[in-house]
Parts: structure tokens; sequence; C-alpha cells
């Protein structure tokens, strides 16, 4: 459990360590780590506060369960999100997300032609990349695109919460892809979309896939600033 006489990190602090983890240890989190998340992450600000979002967490055999349904779906080919997925990416965001992938790769030893081992890595989504736990986010359907937008923000602030307790996170856009698989094994209500995955627990440090950082944009290239 997460000692409360430890001073918090500083919010600059948070935001520079996280990192999208790709191996977890099987260590459980203590359930009132995780309650302590999650109820930072409700501080998230929404639309007109509707806090559209809603939260299955798993843990134990429910997420092993879960794990072997999807992987097994996705070596099938599933993929039927319930939110529109990105159409293509071109240029500057083509270019970010082959400079992530290589990232991986080559931090795994994975070279471009072993595409037997590339598929491997894939699949390890599927299975939480052996996190002991995962949070499914889903919005109310008469929402529509701003409530998904608001879950993004409550997606953030958790993943935030968790880097301040030292539990590592990854958001996974792909366990949405496999949307009948997801509710073939959990009862999520029909009105209800699957937007994404949060999975969590300690990071594997001594794992090269938790080797390598992503780099962001400069501000010259995200921010336009207007005086006149």
């Amino acid at each position: 459990m997460a000692d409360p006489a430890v001073p918090h990190a500083t919010l600059e602090d948070v935001l520079t360590g996280r990192h999208s983890c790709r191996a977890f240890l099987p260590t459980a989190v203590p359930r009132a780590d995780i309650e302590r998340i999650l109820l930072l992450a409700q501080r998230a600000p929404s639309w007109c506060n509707a806090q559209p979002w809603q939260v299955h967490v798993l843990s134990g055999a429910a997420t092993q369960r879960l794990a072997s349904a999807l992987y097994d779906a996705a070596r099938r080919g599933e993929r039927r999100p319930e939110l529109e997925p990105p159409g293509e990416y071109t240029g500057v965001y083509r270019d970010r997300r082959r400079e992530c992938g290589h990232a991986l790769y080559n931090g795994l030893g994975i070279s471009r032609a072993d595409h037997e081992r590339r598929e491997g890595q894939r699949l390890e989504n599927f299975r939480f990349f052996g996190a002991p736990h995962v949070a499914l986010i889903t919005t109310g359907e008469q929402l529509g695109t701003y409530g998904a937008v608001d879950c993004g923000g409550y997606v953030v602030t958790l993943l935030l919460a968790a880097q301040s307790l030292g539990i590592a996170a990854v958001p996974q856009a792909a366990i949405a892809m496999t949307s009948a698989t997801v509710r073939e094994q959990i009862a999520i209500p029909a009105n209800r979309r699957i937007v994404c995955a949060v999975s969590f627990g300690y990071a594997d440090e001594s794992h090269p896939a938790n080797s390598f950082r992503t780099s962001r944009a400069s501000l010259r290239e995200a921010v336009e600033w207007i005086d006149t």
C-alpha cells in the first residue's frame, strides 16, 4: 500500500515520469491503492459535469479469463470497434506512429523482417502485457463524440494518478477493437460504448519493452501564437 506519509510527486514529475508500460510484474496492486487512483480520476473535468465514464475493473482470474478470450479473438482477426477509429495515419501522424513502433521493436531486438515476432508483440496487447489489472472504460451512447472526449480526459487523469502512486499503466485502444468479445465476457449495458482499456500494475523495469520513451512534438509544432 502507498505510504500516506511520503510526499506527493509534483505534477511535472508525474508528467515527465509517466510512460506506457508494456511489461508488468504479476504482483497485484492493493485494493486501497486502486480505489485511491479511481477517486483521484473522478476529479477529471467533463462537459456540463456529465461524467460519462463508467469503469469495469478486473483483477485476478477475471483478468486472465478476459485476456485469454481477447487473445484468441485477435488471432482470428476480430475487429469490431464501437467508436470510429482513425481511417488513416498520414503525414506527421504517420511519422510519429512509425517512430513509436520502431523504438519498441528496436528495444525488443525485433527486426523489420521478423513478421512472426512482430505479430507476437502485437498480440501482447490482448494479454494486457501481463498486467494483473485492467480497467474497461465506457461512455453513454447518447453523449456522442463529447462523451468519448470526456472519457479521454478521465483516462489521462487516471494515468497520472497511477503514476503519482508508483503504479504503471498503459492506455489501450486495441481492446476496443475487439468489443464483441469484451461483451461476451463482461456484462456491459447495451447503451454503453467501449472507449478503451487501461492495464495497470507494477512495471517490470528489467524488460526491454520498457527501455524506450517516445518523443514529444516541440511547442513550435503544436502551438500557434496569436497576439493581434
